[in-house]
């Protein structure tokens, strides 16, 4: 699910600290009672409840409904859910690849994963997921549904999806697989190089500066950074990823919570010489830590940004471990681009807006299978024809370069 990180914090102590004088809205005493009326239940079900229950299983569960009850990323993780959190950060784990989050009581895709099966089988953002397996998802915790959906690699899941547009709901039924993500992709398409990033991981700013180097010693004019169905992934990454194409202290973005704010400057000269020409796709699978390179690019009049109104997510996540190897992934502030701008709910404008459509996204990605069947394997396979966000991209790059009959 949502995944917009910051490092993750390698001691409950500042847990234990977030507790300390949690809220001077509300008097001791009232803190007292509310805390007395849980111990209270907790008493009462383990006393009387029908079947002995297990202790651990009732924290557990208030735990979870604790941090429910605060937005949509916020999450209690058991050790168990913990442990696969952390190998999705890592860049590799078991399901089908979509990154959800919950609206209105139920399960929304933010972004599918590209070359995963969700992004084979269709899946577009926005959908909304109104059963799995034949289970109703209302009301059900973000944690519920994942667990719900992801299996052994092989073994079929079927969601019943609701997608904008359509008169009823549409069956999908995907195969489960190990989820391996190769965070950044790259090619030259003529005299021009394009990147696309896939998720913000360990590592992606290292992968990038490789690919830029490589495009910029091909001799590429213009360059297109394709941040389209990207979920998002570490902050860190994010600024490191930005800091490649802005000048050392130049503000890259800002968090601010009810505690502090922090301030993430550029600490490099850029690595793409700013006569290199840059176009940013973006669309509303775009989301978190893609908005963040979205934004700062944007602000400093670096990129041109290309596409459709991006996802808005602009909340931060602090992952938090507890003694028993459970964790909490906790909301505690929000961020802003560099002019200030609070996207949160609201997502990034494009510069230059094109909007696709669903049927030319099945076009595209059912043509891109279509070549690999015959051989082109994982290679970047890059479609302006059908792809009309890219190509107008492209026709803003030639633009740029004073190309002649560019649109």
């Amino acid at each position: 699910m949502s995944r917009f990180l910051i490092p993750i914090i390698a001691s409950s102590f500042f847990f234990a600290g977030l507790l300390i004088g949690a809220s001077k809205s509300i008097s001791k005493e009232d803190e007292y009672s509310y805390l007395k009326l849980f111990t209270d239940v907790l008493k009462i079900v383990k006393d009387y409840y029908v079947e002995e229950p297990h202790v651990k299983d009732l924290i557990y569960g208030a735990l979870n409904g604790m941090l429910t009850s605060l937005d949509p990323f916020s999450a209690f993780f058991p050790p168990e859910k913990y442990k696969e959190f952390m190998e999705e950060t890592e860049g590799e784990f078991g399901g089908i690849g979509i990154e959800i989050s919950m609206e209105k009581g139920r399960p929304i895709v933010v972004s599918p994963i590209e070359g995963t099966p969700a992004y084979k089988a269709g899946l577009r953002a926005g959908d909304i997921i109104v059963a799995v397996d034949g289970e109703d998802t209302f009301g059900k915790t973000l944690l519920e549904i994942v667990k719900k959906i992801r299996g052994k690699p092989g073994t079929k899941v079927t969601l019943m999806i609701m997608r904008k547009g359509a008169d009823k709901p549409i069956k999908v039924e995907i195969t489960r697989a190990i989820i391996r993500i190769e965070s950044v992709k790259y090619t030259k398409y003529e005299n021009l190089g394009y990147i696309k990033i896939i998720q913000f991981q360990h590592y992606t700013a290292r992968d990038l500066k490789k690919a830029i180097k490589e495009l910029i010693n091909s001799g590429v004019e213009g360059l297109i950074l394709d941040l389209r169905n990207n979920p998002g992934g570490l902050l860190s990454e994010a600024v490191r990823v930005s800091d490649l194409f802005l000048p050392e202290g130049k503000l890259i973005v800002y968090t601010k919570g009810r505690r502090d704010e922090e301030k993430y400057y550029a600490k490099e000269d850029p690595l793409i010489p700013s006569r290199i020409p840059l176009v940013v796709l973006i669309n509303k699978g775009s989301a978190s830590a893609s908005e963040i390179v979205t934004g700062a690019l944007q602000d400093h009049g670096r990129a041109v940004i290309v596409g459709e109104k991006s996802f808005g997510k602009a909340s931060v996540q602090n992952v938090i471990p507890l003694e028993d190897n459970s964790a909490l992934k906790l909301t505690v502030a929000y961020y802003y681009t560099p002019k200030g701008r609070l996207i949160h709910e609201k997502g990034i404008t494009p510069d230059v807006k094109v909007e696709m459509d669903s049927k030319t996204w099945e076009k595209l990605a059912e043509t891109v299978r279509k070549m690999r069947i015959e051989g082109n394997g994982e290679k970047v396979i890059l479609l302006p024809e059908i792809d009309i966000q890219l190509r107008k991209a492209i026709e803003v790059l030639r633009a740029k370069l004073g190309y002649k009959n560019a649109a």
